[in-house]
């Protein structure tokens, strides 16, 4: 029923720019937390940054802070991750999830649904 699906990956040099698009399901998807999770070969799935059900909160991993931005359009049911500055430990593939709540958590097992997944990769 729900489905999250991403956009905007690709390939850009160190120093540049990426604007992560998620589109939501649903007429709900409003009354949730939504967050963006980034996974690079052999390594655990972590948390880059999250946002709460109206927006009026925001949390960042230590590793994007001041670099990343993560925004929302409930009216479209759509979440963004501006990504600035990038740099090549960035590259991972980036995925989108709708938390079990309205609050924002840092936590793979508190979100419910899932998108496919975008490859971001950053070159130096």
């Amino acid at each position: 029923q729900v489905q999250l699906v991403e956009s905007g990956g690709g390939m850009v040099q160190a120093g540049g720019s990426l604007r992560l698009s998620c589109a939501a399901s649903g007429r709900t998807s409003s009354i949730y937390g939504m967050g963006w999770f980034r996974q690079a070969p052999g390594k655990e799935r972590e948390f880059v940054a999250g946002i709460n059900w109206n927006g009026g909160v925001t949390y960042y991993a230590d590793s994007v802070k001041g670099r990343f931005t993560i925004s929302r359009d409930n009216a479209q049911n759509t979440v963004s991750l501006q990504m600035n500055s990038l740099k090549p430990e960035d590259t991972a593939v980036y995925y989108c999830a709708r938390s079990r709540t309205n609050l924002v958590r840092t936590t793979a097992t508190t979100y419910d649904y899932w998108g496919q997944g975008t490859q971001v990769t950053v070159s130096s």
